[in-house]
C-alpha cells in the first residue's frame, strides 16, 4: 500500500471549454504519483491533451472553461498556483519545439528562467553547464537554436525546463518529428533523466511501440474524454482496448495475434527483447508455413530517373552525392534516412526549387534540367508537411481551384475538375466550407487535392502521417493507395514512420551522409542491422520476433506478414 500522497489528483473532473457545447473530459479521476513514468495515449479528440493543459495551467489560464469537480497539483489548487506557480512545479516540452527557443544561443535559452529569478552569474554559468552535460548539449551551448538537428533542438528544450528543478517534466509528442534512433535516443534519455532525478514523467504520445523503447509505470489510456484503461503495459498489451480505440498496437503482437496467439501478461508483452515467447512459438511457425508470398508486378515504364546528382549549399561540403535511382510508374516508394540526411534536399530538387552541381533528371525519359518551377510542377506535385504552409485561400473549393486558375483554365473546367477531384478526396460534402473548419488530417486531404486536380504524373510527400493518430493516418495513407491503384500516380513518400515505410511502399532508398546505401524492399532495409545503424533508422519488431522465434528466413517472415497484413486490410474496407 502507498505511503505516499500523489502529486497529481483528479477527483470526479469535467472541463468544457467555452466554445463548446459539450465537455471535452468527462468524470476524470486519477492519481500519479512523484517519481512515476506515465505514458497517455488515446486518438485524436480523446481529451489528452486537455488533461496536460490541466496539468500545466493553459487550462483554466488560457484556455478558458467550465470546471467541476476537483483537482490538485503537489497538494495545490492550480487555479491558486496561476500559471507561473505551475510553471515552477511542472515543465511541458513541446512537440514544436521552434516555438519554445527564446534565446539567441542554446546557452541563454537555457539560462532564460535563471535570469528572470535574478540569478548570480558565476551560480547561472555552474547551473547552465550542469544540465547542459546532463543534457549532452555541452558542446553546443554557443550554437544559435535554428542551427541545430530536431534530436538536438529535444534536448535543449529539455534543458531550459529542467533548470528550473521542476517536480513534473511534461512531453508532448517527443518522437513526431524525430528519426526512429533519435526518437530512441529521447526515450532513453527521459528514462536516465527518471533514474537520475527526483521528477515525474507524462508522455504524451502517438508512437506507442517507440514509446515503449523503455519501461513505463503505467499506460493511461483515453477516448472521448474519458480515461478507458489505466493500467501496467503487460496487462494493457495484452487485451483488446488500445484495437477499440483505434490505437496501433506494436507490430510483433499484431503479427502474434495474425498467428492465433492470445497473448497473457505474464509473458511480458512490453519489450518483444526481453517477452517470452514459448507459449506462441508453434503457432508463429506453423502461420509462417501457411502463406505464400505473391511477387508484385512492377511496371517497366521508368516515371523518373536519377543520374549521378551531386549537390551542396557550400562550395566543398557536399550534400548529396552520386545519386542515382529509378522509379518506375505507379511505384510507391519512401525515401528515408536520419534528420539532415538530405531527403528533403532531394525533392526540392526534383521540384526544381533549387539546381543540382552535376547530374541530371528524367522524367518518363525526357531532361527536365529546362523547365521552370512551374512547368515541373505541371507534372511533379509536392504535399508539405505541415498542410497550414500551403493553404492561401480560406474557402476549400477556391484552394483547391488555385492552381487552375493560375494556369487560366476556363471556369467550366475548374468547377468540373475540382468537384471531380474533390469526391476523389472524400471532400466533396465540404466543397463550401472554410479551410478553417477542418480538422489536421481533412486539411492534409485539401492539400493533396491542390496538387491531384492538376493531374500530375508523380505526387512527393513530405511526412504525410506525422503527429497524427491511428485513425487519421490510416485514413490518409488508404487514400494515397487508393488514388495509386486507381490513377497510376507515382508516389514518393518522405518519411520516418518506419510502419508507414513496411505496411504501405514497394520500395524503399536509404539514405545516409547524402548517399544512397540501400534501394531495396522495405522488409529487407528494416532486418538488416548494418543498414538501420547508418541511416538511424529502427530495426522492425517483426525482426526480433522472427529471431526470437526460430526462423531463420527473417525478411520472409517480415514481408509473409505485411502481405497478409495488406489483404485483410482489403476486407475490412
Amino acid at each position: 500500500m502507498r505511503q505516499v500522497e500523489p502529486i497529481i489528483t483528479f477527483k470526479d473532473f469535467t472541463f468544457k471549454y467555452r466554445a463548446q457545447v459539450e465537455p471535452t473530459l468527462y468524470d476524470i479521476n486519477l492519481s500519479i504519483y512523484p517519481g512515476e513514468k506515465i505514458l497517455i495515449v488515446g486518438p485524436s479528440g480523446s481529451g489528452k491533451s486537455t488533461l496536460a493543459h490541466c496539468i500545466n495551467g493553459l487550462v483554466p489560464f488560457s484556455y478558458k472553461g467550465d470546471i467541476s469537480g476537483s483537482y490538485e497539483i503537489k497538494g495545490q489548487n492550480p487555479q491558486k498556483l496561476g500559471i507561473f506557480g505551475l510553471s515552477k512545479i511542472v515543465g511541458t516540452v513541446l512537440q514544436d519545439t521552434d516555438g519554445q527557443f527564446i534565446g539567441l544561443t542554446v546557452a541563454e535559452d537555457i539560462a532564460f528562467v535563471l535570469e528572470n529569478d535574478k540569478v548570480p552569474q558565476p551560480e547561472m554559468k555552474q547551473r547552465v553547464q550542469d544540465v547542459a552535460e546532463l543534457m549532452d548539449v555541452d558542446t553546443l551551448l554557443k550554437c544559435a537554436p535554428r542551427e541545430l538537428s530536431g534530436g538536438q533542438k529535444q534536448r535543449v528544450s529539455m534543458a531550459g525546463v529542467m533548470i528550473d528543478d521542476v517536480d513534473i517534466l511534461l512531453f508532448d509528442e517527443p518522437l513526431a518529428n524525430l528519426d526512429p534512433a533519435t526518437g530512441k535516443k529521447t526515450i532513453a534519455l527521459i528514462d536516465k533523466i527518471q533514474k537520475e532525478r527526483p521528477v515525474t514523467i507524462l508522455i504524451i504520445e502517438h508512437r506507442l511501440e517507440d514509446a515503449l523503447y523503455k519501461d513505463v509505470d503505467r499506460i493511461i489510456v483515453m477516448s472521448e474524454g474519458r480515461i478507458v484503461a489505466d493500467t501496467t503495459p503487460d496487462e494493457l498489451l495484452s487485451g483488446n482496448v488500445l484495437e477499440e480505440h483505434g490505437i496501433r498496437e506494436p507490430l510483433y503482437l499484431s503479427a502474434l495475434k495474425q498467428a492465433g496467439c492470445h497473448i497473457l501478461p505474464e509473458t511480458k508483452p512490453q519489450h518483444i527483447e526481453s517477452m517470452d515467447l514459448s507459449p506462441y512459438k508453434d503457432k508463429v511457425f506453423d502461420w509462417f508455413r501457411s502463406v505464400s508470398l505473391k511477387k508484385k508486378e512492377i511496371s517497366e515504364e521508368s516515371a523518373l530517373e536519377i543520374k549521378d546528382l551531386d549537390f551542396s549549399y557550400v562550395s566543398g561540403k557536399p550534400i548529396l552525392q552520386d545519386i542515382h535511382f529509378t522509379i518506375k510508374k505507379g511505384e510507391m516508394v519512401s525515401i528515408v534516412g536520419k534528420n539532415g540526411a538530405g531527403k528533403s534536399t532531394l525533392s526540392n530538387l526534383i521540384c526544381g526549387f533549387m539546381q543540382p552541381d552535376r547530374g541530371s533528371m528524367l522524367l518518363q525519359g525526357q531532361d527536365i534540367s529546362t523547365l521552370s518551377i512551374k512547368e515541373r510542377g505541371e507534372k511533379i506535385g509536392f504535399v508539405m508537411q505541415n498542410p497550414n504552409q500551403m493553404i492561401s485561400k480560406p474557402m476549400i473549393f477556391d484552394e483547391v481551384a488555385l492552381g487552375l486558375r493560375v494556369r487560366g483554365v476556363s471556369e467550366d473546367e475548374v468547377k468540373e475538375r475540382v468537384y471531380e477531384t474533390l469526391k476523389i478526396c472524400g471532400l466533396y460534402p465540404f466543397r463550401n466550407w472554410p479551410v478553417s473548419a477542418l480538422s489536421f488530417g481533412q486539411k492534409k486531404r485539401v492539400t493533396i487535392a491542390s496538387i491531384l486536380v492538376m493531374n500530375p504524373d508523380i505526387l512527393i510527400l513530405d511526412e504525410p502521417t506525422a503527429g497524427q493518430d491511428y485513425k487519421h493516418y490510416t485514413e490518409i495513407v488508404e487514400f494515397l493507395k487508393q488514388i495509386n491503384g486507381q490513377f497510376g500516380i507515382t508516389i514518393l513518400m518522405i518519411t520516418h514512420d518506419m510502419h508507414l515505410m513496411l505496411e504501405y511502399t514497394d520500395r524503399a532508398i536509404v539514405l545516409a551522409d547524402g548517399k544512397i546505401i540501400a534501394d531495396d524492399i522495405p522488409a529487407k532495409v528494416l532486418t538488416n542491422e548494418e543498414i538501420a545503424q547508418k541511416a538511424y533508422l529502427k530495426k522492425t519488431s517483426l525482426y526480433d520476433l522472427a529471431v526470437n522465434c526460430g526462423i531463420e528466413a527473417v525478411s520472409d517472415f517480415v514481408e509473409c506478414f505485411i502481405q497478409y497484413d495488406r489483404e485483410k486490410r482489403k476486407e475490412r474496407n
